[in-house]
């Protein structure tokens, strides 16, 4: 059963035609892209707040100012008491040296993007989210410095393990320069491929 279904702004396939790359800025876009991230961590086994790395608090708060077709989920939300990887702490406080404007949506995210940065996909599919446009929005409205960091719009899990290892002073990298690297499409290619949530589905006429 497809729970998200519920929330029209989860499967708004036609985006408004003045939205930059088709994608609503603002806090339009913290509705759309909060309730995709809740929308595909409700799918995960191991429960919605393992899954984003939040306490039961913190996303109670998310659901009822952004994802509100998601308010179902409150009275059985379980608290997080997991333990982190070992890298969330530091990605965390490396994203938040890059928020915008102090909003508690950034640190939300800020822990989100830390947890999904564990996961196999690209990290827009471990969002939830619909295309890369839609990660690359999230970054310019809430850490637009990490987006003129990335100059180069290397992928971003690349991206993040990149910076944290030259902030601890490791050597990640083989090649002096990405331009004259072997593996420069390994964090430079397009991030083709489908979402991983129930939009996929809908999107290809699949149902629930």
């Amino acid at each position: 059963m497809i729970a998200d279904i519920a929330d029209p702004a989860v499967f708004s396939l036609h985006p408004p035609a003045d939205a930059l790359d088709g994608v609503p800025d603002g806090p339009a876009l913290d509705r759309l892209l909060f309730s995709r991230i809740v929308g595909l961590a409700a799918q995960h086994p191991g429960g919605v707040t393992a899954s984003l790395g939040l306490a039961r608090e913190a996303l109670a708060e998310l659901i009822r100012r952004h994802a509100v077709g998601f308010v179902h989920l409150l009275p059985t939300l379980p608290d997080y008491s997991g333990v982190d990887a070992i890298e969330e702490e530091d990605l965390r406080a490396f994203l938040l040296n890059h928020r915008a404007a102090g909003m508690v949506e950034e640190e939300w995210l800020a822990a989100i993007v830390a947890r999904r940065t564990l996961g196999p996909n690209h990290l827009w599919q471990d969002m939830g989210f619909a295309n890369r446009r839609e990660l690359n929005a999230m970054f310019r409205r809430h850490f637009p410095s990490l987006v003129a960091l990335n100059s180069g719009d290397m992928k971003w899990k690349k991206f993040f393990y990149r910076q944290l290892c030259e902030r601890e002073g490791l050597m990640l990298c083989k090649s002096p320069n990405c331009e004259v690297c072997d593996d420069f499409s390994a964090c430079f290619s397009a991030e083709d491929g489908d979402p991983l949530s129930a939009l996929a589905r809908v999107a290809r006429g699949e149902g629930a």
